[in-house]
């Protein structure tokens, strides 16, 4: 979970729960559609969230709050990547260090 720490303002995101960590994302993600919701657009787009489930979480007919499912749909994803890193691990390449 390389720079979730950093980002999300944890001192260390592997000692939380995941019902803790989910309410972090929903913070997070309520913050940035009241303050900046391109940003946030920019960043589901970035995830490779795609488009018609954010649609779904902001439907009015969404049983969730639009911030709980945004949130649902980020820790679903964060959930892919970190499995996929996990089974398909990548040696480094040498001399590509920064």
């Amino acid at each position: 979970m390389e720079n979730i720490d950093e980002d999300l303002g944890l001192d260390r995101v592997d000692e939380i729960s995941e019902e803790q960590f989910l309410k972090v994302i929903e913070e997070r993600v309520q913050d940035f559609m009241e303050r900046d919701i391109e940003l946030l657009m920019s960043y589901l787009y970035r995830l490779d969230i795609a488009a018609h489930d954010i649609q779904s979480a902001l439907a009015i007919q969404s049983t969730l709050a639009p911030h709980k499912g945004l949130a649902l749909l980020i820790h679903k994803r964060q959930m892919q990547r970190i499995a996929t890193k996990k089974a398909y691990p990548q040696t480094p390449i040498e001399g590509w260090e920064f």
